[in-house]
């Protein structure tokens, strides 16, 4: 049988565990990031890609994010070489990342990105594959 030391000992580290428990908050891996196209296809030239960064487990847009990585080539098409610069824009909404290009021929591109979430340790990368059309 418990003392009555002990057992206080024990509900006090039971509600320790409790208080601390709600008290830090959680995090999540970056795995459950992903970035997802806005559109998945664009005519070819000067065109704005849109990108929506999410939270896979919630679904939630993720705002903030600080993308320190972008790349925009036909590499699906066998042209890894024909890229093309990108440049941030202003976003229109939480969550989402818009890059000003110039896509010069259609087809498929790849835009590759690496971003880092705000609170969160380790890096969101993604390739996703749009077309750009005549």
């Amino acid at each position: 049988m418990l003392s009555a030391r002990a057992k206080a000992a024990s509900i006090a580290a039971l509600i320790g565990a409790i208080w601390f428990s709600g008290a830090l908050p959680t995090r999540a891996d970056v795995k459950e990031y992903e970035f997802r196209l806005v559109q998945s296809e664009v005519k070819k030239g000067d065109a704005t890609v849109a990108v929506r960064l999410v939270n896979k487990t919630t679904g939630q847009a993720v705002p903030d994010a600080v993308i320190f990585a972008k790349r925009i080539d036909m590499a699906p098409d066998g042209m890894a070489t024909m890229d093309s610069p990108l440049e941030a824009l202003p976003s229109t909404e939480p969550g989402v990342y818009r890059f000003k290009t110039n896509l010069a021929m259609a087809g498929r591109w790849r835009l590759s990105l690496g971003a880092r979430v705000q609170g969160e340790t380790g890096t969101v990368e993604s390739k996703l594959v749009l077309k750009a059309l005549p």
